[in-house]
């Protein structure tokens, strides 16, 4: 399945030049968000409506472009995914506040069904911790989608 999503990045985003690249970073960006909606292996429609949302919003990604990348998600949740490829991207190419930016989304993804499920939290923080983002910024982030939340509620 991982070469799935290779074949996908490689057919749809070459990285040919700098536009390219940086669109090819963000899907590797919505890999990594889609492994938060399949963390807790229960994946509501309210999770697939904020991932398709925050996807076309976020990174200017077209309908069909974001619906292949989650079908492709879907395909691999039963199997073991190596989220190394996108990781490295992500370190390589983003500066510290983009990566706590994208754990903040990871929040917000995992927030999506009004219930954090503890598999979610964990994905996030190993995810996290592979970006190298601080433990008191993984901590604040959260704070800040649940503020969020709290303050949403009439």
């Amino acid at each position: 399945m991982l070469d799935a999503i290779q074949q996908f990045f490689t057919r749809t985003l070459a990285p040919q030049d700098d536009a390219n690249r940086a669109l090819t970073l963000e899907l590797a960006t919505a890999a990594l968000l889609c492994e938060v909606v399949r963390a807790d292996y229960q994946t509501e429609p309210q999770e697939l409506d904020t991932l398709r949302d925050m996807l076309q919003a976020r990174f200017s990604l077209n309908r069909a472009a974001v619906d292949e990348l989650m079908d492709l998600a879907a395909a691999e949740a039963d199997q073991a995914v190596d989220h190394f490829q996108f990781v490295r991207l992500v370190n390589e190419h983003y500066d510290y506040a983009d990566k706590v930016e994208l754990v903040e989304l990871m929040w917000q993804l995992a927030y999506a069904d009004e219930q954090l499920d503890a598999l979610e939290e964990h994905r996030i923080r190993k995810l996290a911790d592979l970006l190298f983002v601080r433990h008191s910024d993984f901590i604040r982030t959260k704070l800040r989608v649940q503020e969020g939340r709290d303050g949403a509620q009439p």
